[in-house]
């Protein structure tokens, strides 16, 4: 029995060592895209069959902990926003004068009527900490060498996917592709990210994609105007009382 000792000791640390570091390819993306702090304007276009819908957006970030998203356009949506603090996400409907805690279980559903989850804007999971991660190989992306990590949810994690697989530029830590699946392992969305250029001294995606896998002529567009990252954002900013006087 002691001739395979070594091996498996070995085949055992190898295992370990490719996990740390595909959870440290997916940290660096996620630090890269974030900073200590980031403050985003953006536009938000919904592509229907018959219809299209835009929105501009304005975000402000503070590690995984604090996010704070408000409508600033159309005319009918504006003033509505979206606090997450730790672990509870608040709505605020300026036309109903309501401020409404959102339930874990209405994390997956559509944010304002996107094909982005509540949790893919808010970000309530992490997909640092609440996920297994390992490390499948290396592909080309848009002419990109790319690190292809799966993440796998940890059992006792509060997330909306059943797999997440990414695809993260050995360069720069752009995150270019990712694929979420449901946990009967159906593919339901495919995110993308292009137009790279620098965005608050950082080369970033400008343009990220969501496309449904199953639902033709369906899609949801982010285009980033402008990104500022690492401004101080006291923890007092992002309150429910902030969220209903921002601007």
């Amino acid at each position: 029995m002691k001739q395979y000792t070594l091996p498996i000791l070995l085949w055992l640390c190898c295992g370990m060592l490719h996990a740390q570091q595909a959870k440290e390819i997916v940290r660096k993306a996620e630090e890269h895209l974030r900073g200590n702090t980031s403050i985003a304007s953006m536009n938000i276009t919904t592509v229907r069959p018959k219809w299209t819908r835009s929105m501009e957006i304005k975000a402000w970030m503070k590690g995984n902990d604090y996010a704070l998203l408000l409508v600033k356009s159309p005319a009918k949506d504006k003033g509505t926003a979206y606090l997450k603090r730790k672990k509870e996400v608040w709505n605020w409907l300026p036309t109903l004068e309501r401020t409404i805690k959102l339930p874990p279980s209405m994390m997956s559903q559509s944010w304002m009527g996107t094909d982005f989850t509540n949790d893919d804007l808010v970000k309530e999971s992490s997909v640092v900490d609440d996920y297994n991660h390992t490390l499948l190989g290396k592909e080309k992306q848009a002419d990109s060498l790319c690190y292809k990590v799966q993440m796998i949810p940890k059992p006792d994690a509060a997330v909306v996917w059943g797999k997440i697989i990414v695809w993260i530029t050995q360069k720069e830590y752009l995150q270019l592709r990712a694929e979420f699946y449901d946990e009967s392992g159906d593919l339901i969305n495919v995110m993308t990210g292009s137009d790279v250029k620098k965005l608050g001294g950082r080369l970033l995606p400008a343009r990220v994609e969501m496309t449904p896998a199953d639902k033709k002529g369906h899609q949801t567009v982010i285009e980033y105007k402008a990104l500022e990252f690492n401004t101080p954002i006291a923890d007092s900013f992002f309150t429910t009382n902030n969220m209903t006087k921002v601007h």
